[in-house]
């Protein structure tokens, strides 16, 4: 254990990295590792949904080696909101940080990101997501989704933010949950991440209620982080994509649906799994 990073006088500030897993065993050895070598880390739980390759051995060396890790091990796959709030009920960092199992953080990332987040008075930060060939995410920066507004214009579909290069925080509806930091107070209040999302668009949802609650939700674009995306994912294309859309209905329904008559949501339902074919077509041939 890292004595600066674990040491009684950093207590307020001490860190717990949550990591959600799934088939994720090409890129777990590096994420763990990482996240061990980072700043502010005092804890680390991996919570594991049912893998079936070799993720679990790996996560198994590194908590025989590491007393800061443990883990927990789902006999089936509850889904990414579950898992998480399993992780965050496991630990007691005053800070949590969510971290996919393809993001590589840097040995500073997160501290960097809680010092953002601790000058906003208590935010919920994202870092500024880049691929392995450094192309941004544009999930890292997003407005909320409007979807009776997307039905007008189209164009509003997209939900990306262009970064703002003149600001080193720049404030943003949501950032992407393959990498947020949050006070644990704030997580606690607003009672986690919606256990009712199986896999996508919980992380909007967390946003939107991190806001309510009077919390600024903003990224950090001076803190890049490497995000391997869909290393899980890519082998089950119908499996993402059902509950990816299930995700944006249950969310459309949660926040707008009350707001609409009939007519638009009978006509949402349609725009968002009229799209549903075609999303599992376009994962299908970018497999393949």
């Amino acid at each position: 254990m890292n004595a600066v990073d674990a040491g009684p006088g950093n207590a307020v500030h001490a860190i717990a990295a949550i990591v959600v897993t799934h088939q994720s065993a090409a890129t777990i050895e590096e994420c763990l590792s990482r996240l061990r070598a980072a700043a502010g880390v005092a804890e680390i739980r991996v919570v594991d949904n049912a893998s079936g390759d070799d993720t679990l051995a790996v996560v198994q060396r590194h908590a025989a080696a590491d007393t800061r890790l443990r883990f927990i091990a789902n006999p089936d796959n509850p889904g990414f909101a579950v898992a998480c709030n399993q992780g965050a009920a496991d630990c007691q960092a005053p800070w949590l940080a969510f971290v996919n199992p393809d993001c590589l953080v840097e040995v500073d990332s997160l501290i960097r990101l809680q010092a953002h987040a601790e000058a906003l008075g208590g935010a919920l930060l994202g870092a500024d997501l880049v691929d392995e060939s450094g192309v941004r995410d544009a999930a890292a920066r997003r407005n909320d989704p409007n979807f009776a507004r997307m039905l007008r214009a189209p164009s509003s579909a997209r939900l990306g933010v262009p970064i703002d290069g003149s600001q080193a925080v720049q404030r943003v509806d949501a950032v992407s949950g393959a990498l947020l930091l949050l006070p644990r107070a704030l997580f606690t209040r607003i009672g986690g991440f919606d256990i009712a999302y199986r896999l996508h668009a919980e992380d909007l949802d967390l946003c939107r209620r991190a806001r309510a609650a009077g919390a600024a939700v903003a990224v950090a674009n001076d803190v890049r982080v490497v995000h391997v995306r869909g290393v899980s994912s890519r082998a089950r294309p119908l499996f993402v994509e059902w509950h990816k859309h299930r995700g944006f209905w249950r969310y459309f329904r949660k926040f707008e649906a009350p707001s609409c008559g009939l007519a638009t949501r009978c006509a949402v339902f349609m725009l968002v799994w009229g799209r549903f074919p075609f999303a599992v077509l376009r994962a299908l041939l970018r497999r393949h």
